[in-house]
């Protein structure tokens, strides 16, 4: 929904997303033309937060190199348990802790790890009890305390490359990343930087700029990456709760 589309459309007054995140759309000519923008709240959230632990998972236990060897034929434990550890203990600071952010906290917290967060708007008293949560004012406070960082962040010009090359630099040395949020959030290039440096030992997700990415987007091939394809909030579960749209 560029400004050019939505100025060809001038009995348009509802602009509804079928997902969580709206920067698809220009929302300054949305204002200007007096257009609603809507999103279809809590749709895909749970979809959205389980992939998130998958992939955390999957990048501390080392999960997706030890499956390529049993699909190529090879037997050699050594290289899949070399950087396997357990999540149990670590510390986990999730970028954002609205419907999904909280969704992955209260997930990840029977695996006993020690949760953070950092949000503009904070939890209440209850729930950061419940949790045994640390808040952080900012997520250069969060991510220098933490080992693993699941993203949950909306892209604005704040959020925008927040992860860049001073910031993960900032971050524990073999630290693991999670972004389904949106991936310019990160800098693309500071993280395959970072995984060529072992400043951090992961990256997955499943949010690419552009969409779809060229054959030849370094996210592709760089090393232990786990990255999926835009896929987090459609299953099938996610599309029946979208289906009364």
């Amino acid at each position: 929904m560029t400004a050019e589309r939505i100025a060809k459309a001038p009995k348009l007054k509802l602009a509804i997303t079928t997902g969580i995140g709206s920067d698809h759309v220009d929302l300054d000519a949305t204002i200007s033309h007096g257009i609603t923008v809507v999103e279809e709240t809590y749709s895909n959230s749970i979809s959205v937060a389980e992939h998130a632990v998958m992939q955390v998972l999957a990048l501390v236990r080392n999960y997706l190199p030890s499956h390529e060897g049993v699909v190529t034929g090879g037997w050699n434990i050594a290289d899949s348990v070399e950087r396997a550890y357990d999540i149990e203990g670590m510390n986990v600071g999730v970028i954002a802790a609205g419907r999904i952010g909280r969704a992955v906290l209260r997930r990840l917290a029977p695996f006993d790890v020690h949760l953070h967060y950092t949000d503009k708007n904070r939890l209440s008293p209850e729930i950061e009890r419940e949790l045994a949560l640390t808040v952080h004012p900012d997520a250069a406070s969060l991510v220098r305390a933490v080992d693993v960082v699941p993203i949950h962040a909306p892209l604005h010009p704040q959020t925008h490359h927040l992860f860049d090359d001073a910031l993960i630099s900032s971050m524990k040395r073999g630290s693991y990343i999670v972004n389904t949020a949106r991936a310019e959030i990160t800098d693309r290039d500071a993280i395959v930087r970072a995984l060529e440096s072992a400043q951090i030992a992961g990256y997955a997700g499943d949010v690419w700029y552009p969409q779809p990415p060229a054959a030849d987007h370094p996210w592709r091939t760089m090393s232990h990456n786990g990255m999926t394809r835009h896929v987090f909030g459609s299953t099938l579960s996610a599309q029946t709760a979208r289906a009364p749209m």
